[in-house]
C-alpha cells in the first residue's frame, strides 16, 4: 500500500476524519439481480482490488498490505432492498448517508454495494461505497468500466456463454511472514529512493556550484510549500460553521455542463474555476443569513497526481489546503481570484514530496491529523466523468453522483460530470451545518449566478 493510501487508512481512527466515498447510480428501471450478481461475479476477477482486503503491519514497520481474500463472499458485499416509503430519491439518500456514516468491515474487502428496488415510477439505484485509499474520483470512473456498458445491448456479452475468469487465488497472510515482508519492501523503497538520489546528486550539484544563491532559495521555497502543506489550523476561518460531528446528510444539486463550463470559459478559465465560484457564492449567501460576514474560507483541494501508467483505480491524489475568497460578490472577480490561487495550489512544490509527508504523518498520532483537517471549512473537487450515458445490466443510468468524505471539514462539493450534465453531491456534517437545506438553497444559488453570467453581454475580468 502506498503512504497517500495509508494515510487515508490511519486517519479512521477518527470517525470524524472517516474516508468513505459513495457514489449512487440512479437507474430507469431495475436490472435483473441474477445479471447483476453474475456482472460483479466477473468484475471482482477480472479487478484484483474488488478481492483484496487490508492486512496492518505490526508496528507500521510498513504500510498495510493488500491481499486477496481467501474468505471472499460477493453476497457479503452485493446487497438488494426495497426503498423505504414514499419510495423516492429522498429516501435513496438517507440510504446512502447511513453507508457514508458506517465504517468497514476490517476483515473483508472495502467495498458494499446495495440495490435499491421500488422506487416510484418503477425505477431503481445502485448505492456503491468504498473505501478512499481503494481509489479516489478518477480511479473509481475507471473500475466502472467493470461494471457499466456504453450501450445497453451490450450486456448481452457479459451474460453470455464465456466461462468466468479464474478467481484470483486467497493469500492467508501470518504475522511473522508479514514482517519480513514487511521489512524487505521497506529496503526496496529506500534502495530505489537512494538510486533515484543519487542519479539526480551530480545534476543537483552542478546546479549549486553555478546558482549558490538561487539552489538555497530553491530548498527554503520547498521548505516553506512543505510547511504550508502539513501546519495545523487555529481555527475554521466560519464564524458559523464551527463544530464537528459524525453525522452525515446527503444533498444533490444538478446543473447543465455546458452552462457552467460556459462561465468559466468567459474569464479565461475553467470548469473548476466556476465550480468554486458557485460554491463559494452559495457559502457567502449561507453566512450572510446567518448575519455574518467573511472574508475567506479555507478549503481543502484534491490534487490528482496520478500518471498515465498507473494501474487503475488506486487513490492517486493529494490535499492541498488554501484559503479562497467569499467576500467578491461579483462572480466573474470571484472566478478569476479563486483560479489563479487554485492553479497556484496545483503547482507547490511539495507535490513532489507527497508519499514522503504522508509517510511521515503515517506515524504522527490521529489527534495532529485531525488538528490539520477539521478546522478546514470545506472541501470541493471536480472528477470528469461519462460523456455519454451508460448502462447497468441493460439498465439505462439516468443520474450519476458522487459523495465524498469530509474528512473533518463542515461539508464536502463533489462534481460529477455525467451525459450532459453536472452531478453535484454534497455531504454535510450535521454538527457543523444543522440547517443543510438552508445552505443546499445557498448554493443552488451560487450556481444559479454563477451561470447567468453566460447571459451578461461584457464580461470584464480584472487583470
Amino acid at each position: 500500500m502506498r503512504q497517500n493510501d495509508a494515510f487515508t487508512w490511519y486517519m479512521e481512527d477518527d470517525p470524524e476524519l472517516r474516508s468513505t466515498v459513495v457514489a449512487v447510480a440512479w437507474l430507469q428501471t431495475p436490472p435483473a439481480w441474477d445479471d447483476l450478481v453474475l456482472r460483479l461475479e466477473r468484475a471482482t476477477r477480472l479487478v484484483p482490488s474488488f478481492r483484496q482486503r487490508l492486512v496492518e503491519v505490526p508496528g507500521r514497520l510498513a504500510t498495510p498490505r493488500w491481499t486477496t481474500d481467501a474468505h471472499f463472499d460477493l453476497a457479503w458485499h452485493l446487497r438488494r432492498v426495497d426503498a423505504p416509503a414514499p419510495h423516492g430519491r429522498d429516501q435513496v439518500l438517507e440510504l446512502a448517508a447511513l453507508a457514508a456514516m458506517s465504517g468497514f468491515d476490517r476483515t473483508r474487502p472495502l467495498w458494499e454495494f446495495t440495490l435499491v428496488e421500488g422506487l416510484e415510477d418503477g425505477r431503481a439505484a445502485l448505492i456503491m461505497k468504498m473505501h478512499h485509499s481503494l481509489t479516489d474520483g478518477i480511479g473509481g470512473v475507471q473500475l466502472a468500466l467493470a461494471l457499466f456498458d456504453p450501450h445497453a445491448e451490450a450486456d448481452a456479452g457479459h451474460r453470455g456463454s464465456d466461462p468466468l475468469p479464474v478467481a484470483p487465488p486467497g493469500e492467508q497472510a501470518g504475522g511473522h511472514r508479514l514482517v519480513l515482508e514487511a521489512l524487505s519492501d521497506r529496503a526496496t523503497r529506500l534502495r530505489d529512493g537512494a538510486l533515484g538520489a543519487v542519479r539526480l546528486a551530480p545534476g543537483a550539484a552542478l546546479r549549486a556550484a553555478r546558482h549558490p544563491l538561487g539552489a538555497g532559495a530553491d530548498v527554503v521555497e520547498t521548505a516553506r510549500s512543505i510547511g504550508r502543506t502539513v501546519r495545523p489550523l487555529p481555527a475554521a476561518l466560519s464564524p458559523v460553521m464551527t463544530q464537528r460531528g459524525p453525522g452525515r446528510v446527503l444533498h444533490t444539486i444538478t446543473v447543465g455542463l455546458d452552462e457552467l463550463k460556459g462561465a468559466g470559459a468567459l474569464t479565461g478559465g475553467t470548469l473548476n474555476d466556476s465550480f468554486m465560484a458557485a460554491i463559494t457564492g452559495g457559502l457567502r449567501r449561507y453566512h450572510e443569513r446567518h448575519g455574518a460576514t467573511v472574508e475567506e474560507l479555507t478549503v481543502t483541494l484534491p490534487i490528482s497526481i496520478r500518471k498515465a501508467g498507473d494501474a487503475p483505480g488506486g487513490n492517486r491524489i493529494t490535499l492541498q489546503r488554501l484559503r479562497v475568497p467569499l467576500s467578491l460578490a461579483d462572480p466573474v472577480h470571484r472566478m478569476h481570484a479563486i483560479g489563479a490561487r487554485c492553479r497556484a495550489a496545483r503547482t507547490e512544490r511539495s507535490l513532489a514530496f507527497t508519499e514522503a509527508i504522508a509517510g511521515a504523518l503515517n506515524f504522527v498520532p490521529t489527534a495532529f491529523v485531525g488538528s490539520m483537517l477539521k478546522h478546514v471549512d470545506f472541501l470541493a473537487s471536480d472528477v470528469t466523468g461519462f460523456p455519454d450515458p451508460i448502462f447497468l445490466c441493460g439498465a439505462r443510468v439516468t443520474d450519476y453522483s458522487a459523495f465524498g468524505p469530509t474528512i473533518g471539514a463542515a461539508l464536502n462539493a463533489t462534481l460529477f460530470s455525467y451525459n450532459g450534465s453536472c452531478c453535484i453531491g454534497i455531504t454535510v456534517d450535521t454538527t457543523a451545518v444543522p440547517d443543510h437545506e438552508l445552505l443546499v438553497e445557498c448554493l443552488a444559488e451560487g450556481f444559479t449566478e454563477v451561470i447567468a453570467v453566460t447571459r451578461r453581454e461584457k464580461v470584464a475580468v480584472p487583470c
